[in-house]
């Protein structure tokens, strides 16, 4: 067992929302949770106790009915609180009052800020004129959105009716576009009409209307200024749709009159549409429901990530990341949410911990890739910022490397509760994440979340203790998809995760227990490698290979080699860097010194850039079809769909 980098205060602990629960559950069961095991073995084996312990805790409002759970001996197939009735929205806007519910920044410097008192009011505004529209519950209502509050306002206003609202960031083409969209057929459709991104404005108006002329669904499309201006839309659109759009703040007037209490739904009622990365082929539609979304993301910001009402909520994310989802409900914890929309390294890489020290951000959430970026490029955020509000920071996107948690205490702040989380898409929360009352350990996730009942299977169904294999779920959860949109019978949802082990959700995580009850996830088990049977975690070759001092960043896949499969590594070096048989060497000692000789790869090849989706995450198996000569169904998933031409047919791979 690794020594710990960070040990929560015996002070700390005592404030603790984590800790706060556990008195509450102690007074309600007559039980003592001395433990964090112990109380994580309460929440899987106890359902009908924590889960409603959980709602009380969380003050969530609504009629909660007496059943907790029926069915909890099927996978799929239990229904959670499946008499209650409760509004989404109005749990995020309980609070009233002129302090600041959303402080929101842009690259090119703009701020603007939001009161939870005018947040209230728009969000009614945006029911109300989305209900004269004719939107009704089960509705769709989609965004190509910049993370902007008037996005919030839109996803929220939405909610408000019961409808559906479905969300991508405005970097997505036309066809990425209409690959999600097109499938749940939209009523009304909102879009902002541009975006900047590393000191470029990018326009959206042309690629709105290309969208809506395959979009024949939608009732009403409606344009949010990014900037100070608004656009003359009339001119922009004449003859060019049916309906031309209206602008934001005209559209909103219709609403002004809406009042009246919130309407409730059923808990499994759904909220939002989410969609997997499409990079094999169509998105799937993911899904959730209003209140396993709420209940989950509560017990993730409160209890794991110790978000309370005074606190300043960050992440990076855009609107087509689940991240952006998570973010949203800190709303129903009090918090203010902090929201950026740019690029994170300009002007200079140091504009996210600008906005933590201007803002006063007290929960910091980031990617992995961009604190592996920061290290790699020997930036120390401690010696050039204050960072005196910084209480915890997250990442997530792909596992952090043992070397980013030390980069974190060392280089950025060493009094912090650093949580590495993971989950997903496919849940709209996490899986395992942080216990705040809890030492942090290089390379580790801490706990598995409560209520989540995780394992780690052999091929065979068997449990692992101390090797790697599949990260699977083998109870239900509250944020399990609702289901697949256009999957009647549920066939897709079932394949999807249930088609391996009968009962039990597999997740396509790679992973690992610790010795001290962590997790290590060691990449996606579809993108494992597998030379001579024996299979690897592509995390356990990146966290080598990026400590060589001209890589970048590295993508490895295993190619089809006479009756085998062999390791190929792609490397993106440092600017001017050419890779010679000297740096082939260097790579090949760094990951066999450090791992075993069957990391090696057969072959390392440099690449001017590593193909990423939208949401930062590298694409292993798009890369992989590409060496294979087989074809990328769906590139309008990728962020620089133009990269996997650097793949294709390369003499280094021909022997």
């Amino acid at each position: 067992m690794s020594a710990p980098l960070w040990q929560p205060s015996p002070k700390r602990i005592e404030a603790t929302q984590l800790t706060r629960f556990t008195r509450l559950l102690t007074e309600r069961t007559g039980q003592s949770f001395p433990t964090y095991e112990s109380l994580h073995h309460f929440s899987v084996r106890a359902p009908t106790a924590f889960w409603p312990a959980l709602w009380d805790f969380f003050g969530i409002v609504g009629d909660r009915g007496a059943v907790v759970v029926r069915d909890f001996d099927r996978m799929p197939g239990a229904t959670f609180f499946p008499e209650a009735r409760l509004s989404f929205v109005e749990n995020l806007l309980q609070r009233r009052g002129p302090s600041r519910a959303i402080i929101a920044a842009t690259e090119d410097g703009r701020t603007r800020t939001l009161s939870w008192d005018e947040l209230q009011i728009q969000v009614r505004q945006a029911a109300g004129a989305l209900a004269v529209l004719g939107v009704r519950a089960g509705d769709r209502v989609a965004g190509i959105v910049a993370n902007v509050p008037d996005a919030i306002v839109a996803a929220l206003g939405a909610a408000a009716i019961g409808a559906i609202w479905s969300s991508c960031s405005p970097d997505f083409g036309v066809e990425g576009i209409l690959d999600r969209f097109g499938q749940i057929e939209p009523a009304v459709l909102f879009s902002v009409d541009g975006y900047r991104y590393g000191g470029r404005h990018f326009d959206c108006l042309e690629k709105l209307g290309a969208v809506l002329r395959r979009l024949p669904t939608v009732r009403q499309a409606i344009v949010i200024p990014y900037g100070d201006q608004e656009n003359d839309l009339g001119g922009r659109f004449t003859n060019s749709v049916k309906r031309p759009p209206r602008s934001f703040s005209d559209w909103m007037e219709d609403g002004a009159a809406a009042v009246g209490p919130w309407p409730r739904f059923a808990f499994n009622h759904p909220l939002y549409i989410l969609y997997s990365s499409g990079t094999t082929g169509v998105p799937k539609c993911i899904v959730h429901g209003a209140g396993g979304t709420l209940i989950q993301h509560l017990k993730e910001h409160q209890l794991h990530t110790d978000l309370k009402s005074d606190d300043r909520f960050f992440y990076f994310t855009t609107c087509g990341w689940m991240m952006w989802n998570w973010l949203v409900t800190g709303l129903a914890s009090g918090a203010t949410l902090v929201l950026y929309d740019g690029s994170p390294f300009h002007p200079d890489s140091g504009r996210l911990y600008d906005l933590a020290d201007s803002a006063g951000v007290t929960i910091l959430g980031v990617s992995a890739k961009f604190l592996a970026a920061l290290q790699k490029a020997g930036l120390k955020p401690r010696e050039t910022h204050s960072l005196t509000t910084v209480r915890t920071i997250t990442s997530t996107g792909s596992p952090l490397a043992p070397e980013g948690f030390e980069f974190v205490y060392r280089d950025v702040k060493p009094d912090v509760h650093l949580a590495s989380i993971s989950g997903g898409t496919d849940i709209v929360g996490l899986f395992a994440g942080g216990n705040p009352n809890a030492p942090v350990r290089a390379g580790e996730l801490q706990a598995a979340c409560l209520g989540m009942d995780l394992d780690i299977f052999d091929h065979r169904g068997g449990a692992l203790r101390d090797a790697p294999g599949e990260l699977v779920c083998k109870s239900p959860f509250p944020s399990m998809p609702v289901g697949f949109w256009n999957d009647p019978g549920g066939a897709k949802y079932h394949a999807a995760y249930f088609d391996q082990y009968p009962n039990v959700w597999r997740h396509g995580d790679w992973a690992q227990w610790t010795p001290s009850g962590g997790l290590i996830i060691h990449g996606r088990s579809d993108a494992t490698l597998n030379p001579g049977g024996v299979r690897i975690g592509t995390a356990e070759l990146y966290r080598q290979v990026e400590q060589v001092p001209e890589v970048l960043e590295s993508l490895a896949v295993g190619q089809h080699w006479q009756g085998d499969e062999r390791i190929v590594l792609f490397v993106r070096l440092r600017e001017g860097v050419e890779l010679d048989d000297r740096l082939r060497l260097a790579i090949a000692a760094q990951i066999r010194n450090n791992t075993s000789p069957r990391h090696v790869p057969a072959r390392i090849v440099q690449v001017g850039d590593i193909p990423r989706t939208k949401s930062g995450k590298i694409v292993e198996l798009a890369v992989r079809r590409v060496i294979h000569n087989e074809a990328v169904d769906n590139v309008e998933a990728l962020a620089n769909p133009a990269v996997l031409d650097q793949y294709r047919n390369r003499p280094e791979l021909e022997s």
